[in-house]
This record gives C-alpha cells, sequence and structure tokens, in this order.
C-alpha cells in the first residue's frame, strides 16, 4: 500500500491530471524561445567597417559604378574572396580597385582597425544586442557571453530552487518563478547597457530553472505509475513546438527588444492561473501537513467525478498508506543524502554524466545556428521540427524497452551520427546539416528520457533536491558546450570528437541505473536502497548505525540533524559502478 494506491482511489489519472498536465506544461512553450533566444537576440547580422565620413564627397559618376562595387574602394574582400571583410578597411582608398582588370597588390595595401563603427545590414534582423553594442570583432567574445551568464543563472536556479522547493514545496516556488522571469525577462527588453541586459538575463535564467524543475516534479507526483511515459513523453512536445514558434515570433519581430517581451509577457498570464495549482500531496504529507494533503486528495476525487471518496478517504487511512513514508521523513535531508548511500550514490554518479553530456552536446549544435549557410529561422524550424519524430521514438522505445535502454540508446545514436559527421567533407554542405538535425534528434531524445528518468529514480523526500543537482551537472554542460565550438581553429573536427566522446563516456554510465519501467515511485531514500541496492534498511535499523549521522551540510559546513540509527548491511563483492 502506498501513495500510487490513494491515487487510484481519487481516480487514477482523471479530468484533474488532464488539466494539471496540461497547465503546467504550456510554459514549456516559451522555455524553448528562453534557452534559444540568443540566436535570434544576439544574432550577427552582415556587417563591415563604416566609411570615412567625407566618403560622400567623392564623386561616383566619374568611375560609373554603382555603391555597393564603390565600398571596395574601402573595404578589402575577406579571407575567402567572396564577402568584404568584416573587422577591417583601407587606410586610403583604393581607387584602382574600381578599374576592371585592374592588377593592383592586394596584401601591399594597407588596412587598419574600423575606427569609425560598423555598417550592419538589415535583411536578416532589424536590430539585435550585437549591432545595437557593436559586439563584433575584438568584442565578439561578449556576444557569446550573454549566453553564458545566461545559463549561469539556469545552474544558480537548480541549485536554489532545487533546495527552496522541497522546504516550501513546488507549487509555492513554481509560482514565484514565473512571477520573476515576467518581471525581469520583461525588464531586460528595456536594458539600457550591455551589463543591465546581462544582469537581467541571469536572474531570469535562475526563474527558467525553477519553472522547469517543480513542474517537472508537480506533474509526475501527480500521475499514475503507468501514465507517467506518455505524459512525460507528449509534454515534452510543448518544448518542441515551443522552437518553431521562436522562429516564427524571431522572423515577425526581427527586433530584439520586440522578441525579449513578446517571449517574457505570457509568463504573467501563467502566474495568474497557477494559483488553482494543487500542492504535491506526496510532499504535504512527508512534511507532516496532513490535512493539507487530505484535503488536496478531496479536492482532486471531486474533479476527478469520485465525490463518494471524500468521505472514505481520512487522515487515518492516509496516514495507513503512508506510515513507512511518513516515518522516514522525521529526518532532514539535503544534497549530501543523493551520494551518502550506495544506490544513492549510483544512481547521482551516473545522473551527472548523463545530464551533463546530454546538455553537452545539445546546445553545442543547437546555439550556432548561423553556420550552416541556409536562413537561420527556417534551420530553426527544420531543429525543432525533428525533435517530433525523435521523441516519438524515444516514446515507444521508453514505453517497449524500458527507461535504461532507451538513454543508453539516444545517446550512444547521437554519438555515432556526430563521429559520422567529422568524416563528411565542409562542401557536402546539406549532408552535413541533415546529419546534425539528426544529432539534435537523438540529444532532445535524450533530454525527454533523462527528465523522465530522474523524476522516477529519485524518492519523493529528496527529489527536487536530486533534480536541482543533477540540473546543475546540465547547466555545466551548457556553459562548456559553446567554448567548446572554439577549438575548430585548433583542429576543425575537435569540438566534434569532444561531443561525440562525451555522449559515448555518458551511454555507458546510462548502462548501469536501474530500471524503473512500470515500477511506483520511490517516496523514501529507504524505497531506494531496498529496490535497487539490495540493501536492507530495515535490517541497518537494528545494528543502529546511523543512515545521516547526525550531519548534515549547510551554509558550507557541518549542521547537526536528528539521528536515524540504521544497520550497516555486509556488501557483497560487486564491480563496476556497483561497487559506488
Amino acid at each position: 500500500m502506498g501513495f500510487a494506491d490513494l491515487l487510484e482511489e481519487v481516480g487514477g489519472f482523471g479530468r484533474y491530471q488532464w488539466l494539471h498536465v496540461t497547465l503546467i506544461s504550456l510554459p514549456g512553450l516559451l522555455m524553448a524561445s528562453q534557452n534559444l533566444l540568443n540566436n535570434f537576440v544576439s544574432g550577427i547580422p552582415g556587417h563591415h567597417c563604416s566609411l570615412p565620413a567625407n566618403h560622400s564627397h567623392y564623386n561616383l559618376s566619374q568611375y560609373q559604378v554603382e555603391e555597393k562595387e564603390f565600398i571596395k574602394a574601402f573595404i578589402p574582400m575577406d579571407s575567402s574572396g567572396t564577402r568584404l571583410d568584416r573587422c577591417k578597411r583601407y587606410v586610403e582608398p583604393q581607387w584602382q580597385l574600381l578599374v576592371p582588370n585592374n592588377t593592383a597588390n592586394l596584401s601591399q595595401l594597407q588596412t587598419e582597425e574600423c575606427l569609425d563603427g560598423w555598417t550592419f545590414e538589415k535583411s536578416e534582423f532589424f536590430a539585435t544586442t550585437v549591432s545595437e553594442w557593436q559586439l563584433v570583432c575584438s568584442l565578439r567574445p561578449l556576444k557569446q557571453m550573454i549566453q553564458t551568464i545566461y545559463m549561469g543563472g539556469v545552474l544558480t536556479g537548480a541549485i536554489v530552487f532545487g533546495g527552496l522547493s522541497d522546504r516550501f514545496g513546488r507549487r509555492s516556488v513554481l509560482i514565484w518563478s514565473y512571477l520573476q522571469l515576467g518581471i525581469l525577462g520583461s525588464s531586460s527588453a528595456l536594458s539600457p547597457s550591455y551589463t543591465a541586459y546581462c544582469i537581467f538575463r541571469f536572474l531570469s535564467g535562475m526563474a527558467v530553472s525553477g519553472i522547469i524543475l517543480n513542474g517537472v516534479s508537480l506533474k509526475v507526483e501527480w500521475i499514475p505509475t503507468k501514465e507517467r511515459t506518455l505524459v512525460g513523453t507528449l509534454s515534452s512536445f510543448f518544448f518542441t513546438f515551443g522552437q518553431m514558434v521562436l522562429a516564427g515570433l524571431a522572423f515577425w519581430l526581427r527586433d530584439w527588444r520586440k522578441l525579449q517581451l513578446v517571449a517574457c509577457a505570457p509568463m504573467f498570464l501563467f502566474f495568474t492561473y497557477s494559483w488553482w495549482y494543487v500542492e504535491s500531496a506526496r510532499w504535504l504529507v512527508l512534511n507532516r501537513r496532513s490535512e493539507e494533503a487530505l484535503k488536496s486528495l478531496h479536492r482532486v476525487a471531486r474533479i476527478n467525478g469520485k465525490p463518494e471518496v471524500v468521505d472514505k478517504l481520512t487522515l487515518e487511512v492516509l496516514h495507513s498508506h503512508m506510515s513507512k513514508e511518513i516515518e522516514s521523513s522525521r529526518s532532514k535531508f539535503t544534497a549530501y543524502d543523493l551520494l551518502r548511500t550506495r544506490g544513492m550514490r549510483r544512481i547521482s554518479i551516473c545522473l551527472v554524466a548523463v545530464w551533463f553530456s546530454t546538455s553537452f552536446a545539445y546546445y553545442g549544435l543547437a546555439m550556432d545556428l548561423q553556420k550552416f549557410g541556409v536562413s537561420i529561422y527556417q534551420i530553426q524550424i527544420i531543429f525543432g521540427a525533428v525533435d517530433f519524430p525523435a521523441k516519438l521514438m524515444a516514446l515507444g522505445m521508453l514505453t517497449y524497452l524500458g527507461r535504461r535502454v532507451s538513454q543508453a540508446a539516444c545517446l550512444f545514436l547521437s554519438a555515432l551520427i556526430i563521429f559520422t559527421n567529422i568524416f563528411v567533407p565542409t562542401e557536402m554542405q546539406t549532408i552535413r546539416t541533415i546529419l546534425a538535425c539528426l544529432g539534435k534528434g537523438f540529444t532532445s531524445a535524450s533530454f525527454t528520457t533523462v527528465y523522465l528518468y530522474t523524476g522516477e529514480l529519485y524518492p519523493t523526500i529528496i527529489r527536487q533536491t536530486g533534480m536541482g543537482f543533477v540540473s546543475t551537472m546540465a547547466r555545466l554542460g551548457s556553459m562548456a558546450a559553446p567554448a567548446v565550438l572554439m577549438l575548430d581553429e585548433v583542429f576543425p573536427a575537435l569540438p566534434s570528437m569532444v561531443y561525440g566522446g562525451s555522449a559515448v563516456l555518458a551511454g555507458c554510465f546510462a548502462c548501469f541505473l536501474p530500471e524503473t519501467l512500470n515500477m511506483p515511485l520511490p517516496d523514501t531514500i529507504e524505497d531506494v536502497e531496498e529496490r535497487w541496492s539490495g540493501t536492507s534498511l530495515t535490517r541497518q535499523v537494528a545494528e543502529g548505525v546511523s543512515l545521516k549521522e547526525g550531519m548534515d551540510f549547510g551554509g558550507g559546513g557541518l549542521v547537526s540533524t536528528e539521528d536515524r540509527p540504521l544497520k550497516e548491511l555486509k556488501e557483497a563483492e560487486e564491480t563496476g559502478l556497483n561497487a559506488l
């Protein structure tokens, strides 16, 4: 008997669950916009050095050339010889270059930096942070810094909001995150400077983390075991469709301030209706708020058309179903408990590798769309569309093959495609783009799998802290991915080798994760140890070894907490990660 039985009593996956999942998933349409916004907000328009202030004094008629050709007297061609150099101009106008069949030695012509700034084309973007603050040439690293700072905020949010939601509840932190993103995200559209914009993006990233992590947990904890796979996969399609919505909005607006505002303002709508959410009854019971949990279950039963259950479901029934979980909740748990016991340690180490590599490869492919040689809006739509078949494939694999096989397969297949792309000549741009789309599809399927898998592996008592912990690793991966792209200056294939090697390593780690297909959610650390590590914690209690040994991490030091006597089971000889 457990909470899963109570869920079935109040209607299983009924009307309430449909509304609950849909409303929490809707903001996912704009989560993709937040994570990939820098592709458009900080897109790099075509540009070249501005001409000298007195260039208009020159008479074009005597050279009988159009102004487009006239510029070549001031701006040299780049190394490819197909377009104007973006960061240099001639010290003096080179009129001889306008004469047909001239024989000037270009290597001896003196050039200088863009002393009068840059002129930006407006065919692809009307205005971006790059054109507004001239983040090109020597300042180009500042463009990528925006995304790194944003991901730093997402990382910080995973740490902060992960712990806060286990302490104050999923619903409260989720509501706050909507409001924070609405206010600070909209404010970033009014940023007067580069520094102010980066600060707003950092704080917005924190809120995005709070929305994603708490939304996942609040959904999972109200869904019966059998429906988790379907719901987890289908709700991820909101994020997928959101990528295509982003491309449409960016193409329509083409102004970074307008796009920033449109991507964040709907958060106020989500904040308004989020007060309807019901807090996780699992979390309420495990935090000694059984009366509130009972009211939540009664409300769900009425919405699901099960009013007769209200009289039958009492505090005594609730406590009898969750007696073991309530007993376990008397101890205070922190992030240290994710690594303290053998089963939790094994799960956490494997998930760290999977989350890091999935995010590392995903953002390595998704955050450099201008390298494909086609419209950035088209490639964004293609990258979004490829997720649909990839996630449908993931749904079938999750349902019939299980979580572990699905996770490992997605990582190995993405690595295979990344490695294959290394051997495709750069001239075959179409094939390289197709392979990149396939690789992105498999990494997206890996994301879908790992979100569901993580929620099923960690127990309720510490699930959100666990989600925050492993999500932190994902944010480190997303921060590292753009930096690796710069390795192509050392060796063109090096970034792909790093991305592919990381995916292979993570796939190996995924093979050591326990299977969770059609299994009820664990509520306590004891459930995890008994189910997946072969260690009976009830037997450990008899020998008086403490699971927590009175120690917790808090504020950078050790804090004494309530002891829980447990016995240490004699470890069997094991190999690989089972020995962790």
